[in-house]
């Protein structure tokens, strides 16, 4: 044992020593120091102070926190698509942090994948809260005072639609094919970005408040971005695999389920839960952004596609169809 804790202390008096520092010195902050506890390290208590309602209505608050959940999901996936762009750290036995790898690793690119999958595979799962979990009485009355503000607006998701695919394949489908190889700028593929058609005023064709206020804040930060992974998105990531890693069977079944994780499912739990709060017999209400969600939603749509070499023809012609056919228009019986 005394060996072990002096071999220990050598080491740490090498660290120190690299950064010019003394071990004594920390050491002595290491005695006055406290004891770590879990509300401390988790910073739970400034997290249960986040939700702060616009109203009284009380499921207003599941309303926030279910957002909140689904915000820290996807930094947890955005934090994968940054290991597998930089091909994973190098971290020693003494604990430091080597940098990055110089080759991405096949069983790496797997795992990162398949976690990123447990993360979207959680939140479809868990959107009942939303489908179910409110009353709808109380949702189409606090949600007025929640204009412009919409789920549309967030940008981590865009950041993951962007970390996972070539730009092109978020180009609206109605001008994809004329901007295919044309070497077009980032710039033009951002101008006709798929989204834009989701915050439109169906009369007018204008931008909505809620599309103006999303490009005035991260606009820029979108585009650097997306120059950022133009060469390391998860496709291109996939192409620099040799032949062999290209044909694993688990790593394209794991980046097919993420296409329909990121563009099936998820989307179109939002499309359910809209139907049961906002689609009406008399007619359907827009939600709180102005976002035409009847057109934005659905999958079949937006035919948006990560990975479309790895789908078949007739797969991507029928994108999204048996889930809509299966779970949403069922409930509508």
């Amino acid at each position: 044992m005394e060996n072990t804790v002096n071999e220990k202390i050598k080491l740490l008096e090498d660290k120190y020593a690299q950064m010019g520092q003394d071990l004594n010195s920390y050491l002595d902050g290491l005695l006055l120091s406290n004891y770590l506890t879990y509300w401390d390290y988790t910073q739970v208590e400034t997290l249960l102070t986040l939700q702060n309602p616009k109203t009284d209505y009380p499921d207003e608050v599941i309303f926030i926190m279910y957002h909140q959940i689904t915000e820290l999901y996807f930094k947890l996936a955005l934090h994968e698509f940054e290991q597998i762009a930089y091909n994973g750290k190098i971290i020693s036995a003494n604990g430091k942090d080597e940098g990055w790898k110089d080759k991405l690793d096949v069983r790496f690119f797997i795992d990162r994948v398949n976690r990123i999958n447990r993360y979207f595979e959680a939140l479809t799962q868990s959107f009942e809260i939303m489908v179910d979990g409110m009353e709808k009485e109380q949702f189409l009355r606090y949600r007025m005072a929640l204009l412009p503000a919409s789920g549309f607006q967030s940008a981590q998701y865009r950041m993951i639609e962007i970390c996972a695919t070539e730009f092109i394949n978020l180009v609206d489908k109605d001008v994809r094919a004329d901007l295919q190889g044309k070497d077009e700028s980032l710039e033009t593929l951002f101008a006709n970005i798929y989204w834009n058609k989701g915050a439109t005023e169906l009369a007018s064709g204008k931008k909505t408040l809620t599309l103006l206020q999303f490009e005035k804040k991260y606009a820029k930060k979108f585009l650097t971005l997306a120059k950022e992974y133009q060469d390391k998105n998860l496709w291109k990531k996939y192409l620099e695999l040799s032949e062999t890693d290209r044909q694993n069977t688990q790593l394209m079944n794991a980046l097919k389920q993420l296409d329909v994780n990121v563009n099936i499912n998820w989307p179109l739990m939002h499309y359910k839960s809209a139907v049961r709060y906002l689609q009406q017999n008399s007619g359907d209400i827009s939600a709180t952004g102005g976002t035409n969600w009847q057109k934005y939603l659905p999958p079949r749509f937006q035919k948006r596609i990560f990975y479309p070499g790895l789908w078949t023809e007739e797969e991507v012609q029928d994108w999204g169809k048996g889930w809509v056919e299966t779970n949403v228009f069922k409930t509508r019986e």
